[in-house]
């Protein structure tokens, strides 16, 4: 999936953005940055910015700055995205989290692609547990035929969104579809697969011990899965 702004689109989210965009290429540390783009793999080009300092900057930011309403949530969050350093990717994040009453319908788009294209942990959790979990609270009619498409997917990051997206739902957690998506990736080799499994079960385990420890008696998960499934009962 590509998506992208039209000239338009490109200007306003300038406009909007560029006090935001300097203070954070202001901030980088060098030395800092080495050492995040070595805990990224070597992935991701990194400013290298303490996490202090740039919640720092997205506060004020949204402090001094009006709602991105006209230019769209969506089109700010697509322009910090294709930014080329990874602080950028974390602000889009930000800017989705701070206006998430204001995703649409069609916003799946934006938060697909974004969990397929510059993929790592450190956005596709936030993304799946934060932004899809609010965006299918709010559109639940969506749910079962978008996040059924990702578990059947070959896209083990869209897999563990899947599986994630339910992460701080507690009594609102749909059980029936958690156990359905667990048992059709249960056998996956992939180690962010096996480590989701056994996080959303030990997340739930907070609010359900019971149904938790009863589903994994009956499985045969991984060993990866059930002693992160099992750390809290």
């Amino acid at each position: 999936m590509e998506l992208s702004l039209t000239r338009k689109q490109l200007n306003e989210c300038k406009v909007y953005l560029d006090p935001l965009i300097r203070e954070i290429r202001a901030s980088g540390n060098t030395d800092r940055a080495a050492w995040s783009m070595k805990y990224l793999k070597n992935q991701f080009t990194c400013l290298g910015i303490e996490a202090k300092i740039f919640r720092g900057i997205i506060k004020d930011f949204f402090k001094n700055n009006v709602s991105p309403a006209e230019t769209g949530i969506d089109t700010c969050a697509l322009y910090l995205w294709n930014l080329p350093e990874r602080e950028f990717q974390y602000a889009a994040i930000e800017i989705l989290m701070k206006f998430k009453k204001l995703l649409k319908k069609e916003d799946i788009q934006l938060l697909e692609y974004m969990i397929t294209s510059k993929s790592w942990w450190d956005t596709v959790d936030g993304i799946a547990a934060w932004l899809c979990g609010t965006y299918f609270n709010k559109y639940p009619e969506q749910i079962k035929s978008v996040t059924n498409s990702w578990v059947k997917s070959d896209n083990m990051w869209l897999q563990r969104s899947a599986l994630l997206f339910q992460l701080k739902y507690k009594k609102e957690t749909n059980t029936d579809l958690l156990a359905r998506y667990i048992e059709l990736l249960i056998d996956s080799k992939e180690f962010f697969i096996r480590k989701a499994i056994g996080w959303v079960l030990r997340e739930y385990s907070k609010t359900d011990p019971s149904w938790v420890a009863g589903f994994v008696e009956n499985h045969e998960l991984s060993g990866l899965s059930r002693r992160e499934a099992t750390k809290y009962i």
